[in-house]
């Protein structure tokens, strides 16, 4: 039988931990509305170049939230940098798929932040936890290279399942690596202006 007099100083510390990694507990989808949907619907994107610095910090810490810049789980252990890096890459080329014109671009990214959920932080908690995303992104002439947006920084940040709820969508097939995927591509359509804008706000005790 669980004792339930550790039950709430128990979710009391796991709040302050994770109140600790954002000020206020807001987040949010942002971009700024740079390219216009007129000229963008002229673009075909024919390569997606996504660079994740080495750089950025990597923690395989188990803990509710592992102080770093790439907290990534789902794939087997390896090299996280490139594991990001294939996942940002598809969810780019499916979010440019909106975008069938003449003039041949490119689309560049480079990950700022790539926070999902540990272990500990995906079972244990409940209605709380945050994937949190971003990167800058820039459209360029696929054969001169001409700059024809400026360098955007893009905020990508993303309820996380969590506890009975993470298990149930996880039977569905609801993994962390889809819905981040979906999340992604449907934000970069909206950036390229032939999407839907998922633009918002959300308030979640997180990372």
């Amino acid at each position: 039988m669980i004792n339930t007099k550790y039950l709430a100083p128990f979710a009391l510390a796991v709040t302050l931990v994770l109140g600790a990694c954002t000020s206020s507990g807001q987040w949010q989808t942002s971009y700024n509305d740079v390219i216009n949907p007129a000229v963008s619907k002229n673009w075909r994107v024919v390569k997606v170049d996504v660079r994740v610095p080495e750089t950025l910090s990597v923690s395989e810490k188990n803990s509710y939230a592992p102080n770093a810049d790439i907290v990534w789980r789902e794939d087997m252990f390896g090299n996280r940098h490139d594991q990001v890096d294939a996942i940002i890459t598809n969810a780019a080329r499916r979010g440019a798929k909106t975008l069938r014109g003449k003039r041949k671009v490119k689309l560049l990214i480079t990950m700022i932040r790539f926070h999902a959920l540990s272990e500990k932080a995906r079972a244990l908690l409940s209605n709380s936890g945050v994937h949190d995303i971003a990167f800058t992104a820039q459209v360029v002439d696929a054969k001169t290279g001409k700059a024809l947006s400026p360098v955007d920084t893009i905020r990508a940040d993303l309820a996380a399942f969590t506890g009975v709820e993470a298990d149930v969508a996880e039977k569905h097939g609801q993994t962390q690596k889809l819905r981040i995927t979906n999340h992604v591509k449907n934000v970069i359509a909206g950036w390229l202006g032939h999407g839907k804008d998922v633009r918002g706000t959300f308030k979640r005790i997180g990372r």
